[in-house]
């Protein structure tokens, strides 16, 4: 028996040294052959494996506004995602930790209450475990700091095998003033690349500048590991500075959105240029919402898109008309047949029911008739040749200012016929012919400035990796009028404003002279004009010396403001207005007497103030010679009760009143004019104490 136990004990430990020695057998062959006899196939996996060569995104630049405030930049934020599918997740922890974990959620993420919060964070737990997904969204766009807070939440403190939560980093395009000129900012394309290119506007049209070149990266080998080792590295896109001055910029698109909402218009485009510069000071784009409430976005940029434009176009008609010396004597009536004229078997109507208007008129009166007529003298025998003349003022060609989806406007070569004769005379008033609002400010603005066609600028600044370029003001023509004429023009346009039968009237201002001409074309649907209508107003002021030009263009309005000059050019003179206040026209919005002309405003108001000879200071400081007007402080009251604070400023007043242990609560802004409970007031201590303050 025990000869036979014997036996299966050495048989069992024969089997097992065998095994060990196949194995080993095994181990050495392997060893052999990956070192020796395959080693070569090895290596080159091996180099194959370290020669891969990864991408390194470059940085895109930032867009600027003109004063260098941050129009677009790149912000990385988080994804906060949980992964249900980990071995150590802890299911019946999370299901009991549910209900204080959304609470946590609600309160510091309230996109949803706590009842949407734990609804979303429970609906994997209503799923069988393989239908379970290993990415499932928490909560996105969140700063690293709250990626941190929520890591501290119920459950989610836990350690991360038992929770499956992680972040991803993503690296995002961010606009700080929202929707400002969002159009002509642009966005970008949203793809699977990890590098994201421009979808419209700057982004897209500076996009070889704005992107950056990428780097290469590859393995390296080291003694005791590997690690990348940049090869090429990465070239961020340059920063570009825009000519967009963000006060202008929020003064003409909120002035363009409180019009829209006033004449319920399907559309707005506006555009503002410095005249000196061509400067594109500000670009306002806004559409109603197909969302309901959405009220006006940022939409499609029209500013670059061509309209037929009305008779916004009459003053090109009248420029060439005086260039080429087809009108001379400015008083020479032209006959309008009382505002009917029938030619080649059509009809043109005006407005003004009157025999004739002189020349110097016409653009007031906005007379159709009077500017075909004169067109027609030069043209009519070569329609053609109209053509010809629009291009060589150099209207026609592109400005590439930097805004993707610019066209340029459409004038057609007319033939020598009847049809070409009456496409001629229509022309001439704005109509078989499309211009973008951009072309039509740019060729204001060149009468604004003396006839000099600037060519109008978006991008003033490139600067990054070493480059530093300043992009100089451009010419597309040197001149398209004489001085002498660009200054007829100006009075003329004056005239839209402030003549007797001007078309513009309800635009004088008491603050700035504006000139300008309106225009109202009709929509086209199926190839027919139908009543619906856009109002355009280009206008420049001060129109004794121009600073800036204003392009606006409201299309199809519903309700209130059915005319040019009440919508378009109410946009317009408030636009005119708000640069006036801010003292961007040339005017001193300060209180030094003899700085003339508009300029100058009664001695200032000092506010009442504890602090003696507070106004003197100013007075002396800023160099005010004038006289000076101080509210008298009121004096301390020697007894209990609510003290007198008239005259004093907000902070002051404050002050006073919390000292003698009252509250406070205010209403309007400046100095206090009165106070409730009047002064000497026995209230008792914490009751509060209303304020009406006024300038």
């Amino acid at each position: 028996m025990k000869q036979e136990n014997r036996r299966n004990i050495f048989f069992r430990y024969g089997v097992i040294v065998f095994a060990i020695l196949l194995l080993s057998m095994r181990i050495v062959y392997k060893l052999l052959d990956n070192t020796v006899i395959s080693a070569h196939h090895w290596n080159e996996k091996a180099m194959k494996a370290y020669s891969n060569i990864d991408t390194i995104v470059p940085v895109r630049g930032d867009i600027l506004a003109c004063d260098g405030s941050v129009l677009a930049t790149n912000v990385y934020s988080y994804v906060v995602r949980m992964d249900f599918t980990v071995p150590l997740f802890k299911e019946e922890l999370f299901r009991k930790s549910l209900p204080a974990l959304s609470d946590s959620m609600a309160k510091y993420f309230p996109r949803r209450s706590a009842a949407q919060w734990r609804e979303r964070l429970g609906s994997q737990l209503n799923l069988p475990e393989d239908k379970r997904i290993t990415y499932f969204p928490v909560i996105n766009k969140v700063t690293q700091d709250e990626v941190e807070l929520i890591k501290s939440f119920p459950f989610f403190c836990e350690k991360k095998k038992y929770t499956g939560l992680y972040s991803d980093k993503v690296l995002e395009r961010a606009r700080p003033y929202g929707d400002m000129a969002k159009r002509s900012i642009g966005t970008l394309t949203s793809c699977n690349s990890r590098i994201l290119h421009g979808y419209y506007g700057l982004e897209l049209a500076l996009d070889s500048l704005l992107v950056g070149k990428p780097g290469i990266t590859k393995p390296m080998i080291l003694t005791k590991s590997v690690a990348n080792w940049t090869d090429v590295p990465a070239r961020n896109g340059y920063n570009v500075h825009t000519t967009i001055d963000v006060g202008m910029q929020d003064l003409l698109e909120s002035t363009l959105e409180r019009e829209l909402n006033a004449c319920a218009a399907e559309w707005g485009s506006a555009v503002l240029m410095e005249v000196n510069t061509g400067d594109i000071k500000a670009i306002s784009n806004l559409e109603i919402s197909t969302r309901p409430g959405g009220g006006y976005i940022e939409s499609m940029n029209r500013a670059v898109m061509g309209f037929e434009p009305g008779s916004v176009v009459k003053t090109l008609s009248m420029l060439i008309a005086l260039e080429d010396g087809i009108v001379r004597n400015l008083n020479e009536a032209i006959p309008i047949d009382n505002g009917y004229w029938k030619y080649r078997g059509g009809k043109i109507q005006d407005h003004i029911k009157e025999a004739a208007v002189p020349v110097r008129r016409v653009l007031e009166y906005s007379s159709n008739i009077a500017m075909a007529k004169i067109i027609l003298r030069r043209f009519e025998d070569n329609p053609g040749t109209f053509y010809s003349r629009v291009k060589s003022l150099g209207f026609l060609e592109p400005m590439n200012v930097g805004i993707a989806g610019e066209r340029k406007p459409r004038f057609d070569s007319l033939p020598d016929n009847s049809q070409g004769k009456r496409s001629l005379a229509s022309q001439s008033y704005g109509y078989t012919t499309e211009i973008s609002p951009l072309y039509t400010a740019s060729l204001y603005n060149a009468i604004a400035n003396g006839g000099a066609y600037v060519r109008p600028r978006l991008v003033k600044r490139i600067e990054g990796d070493g480059v530093d370029s300043t992009l100089d003001v451009t010419y597309i023509r040197p001149r398209i009028c004489s001085e002498s004429n660009a200054a007829i023009l100006r009075d003329m346009l004056k005239e839209v404003v402030w003549g007797d039968k001007g078309t513009a009237k309800s635009l004088r201002s008491d603050k700035v002279r504006i000139g300008g001409k309106t225009g109202t074309a009709r929509r086209i649907i199926d190839g027919k004009y139908v009543p619906q209508y856009r109002y355009a107003f280009c206008g420049m002021f001060p129109i004794e010396e121009p600073r800036y030009t204003c392009m606006v263009l409201i299309a199809y309005p519903t309700q209130n403001h059915f005319s040019a000059g009440s919508n378009s050019g109410r946009v317009v003179k408030e636009v005119a207005e708000g640069l006036y206040a801010r003292g961007y026209l040339g005017n001193h919005p300060d209180y030094k007497e003899g700085t003339g002309g508009r300029g100058v405003h009664v001695a200032p108001t000092y506010y009442a103030s504890d602090t003696d000879g507070g106004g003197a200071i100013v007075h002396e400081r800023m160099g005010l010679s004038g006289k000076k007007r101080v509210i008298k402080t009121p004096a301390p009251l020697s007894g209990s009760g609510v003290p007198d604070v008239a005259g004093l400023s907000l902070r002051e007043a404050v002050a006073r009143i919390e000292k003698s242990g009252y509250c406070v609560s205010a209403s309007g802004s400046g100095h206090v004019a009165s106070q409730s409970p009047a002064p000497g007031t026995a209230a008792r201590h914490g009751s509060n104490v209303n304020l009406i303050l006024t300038d």
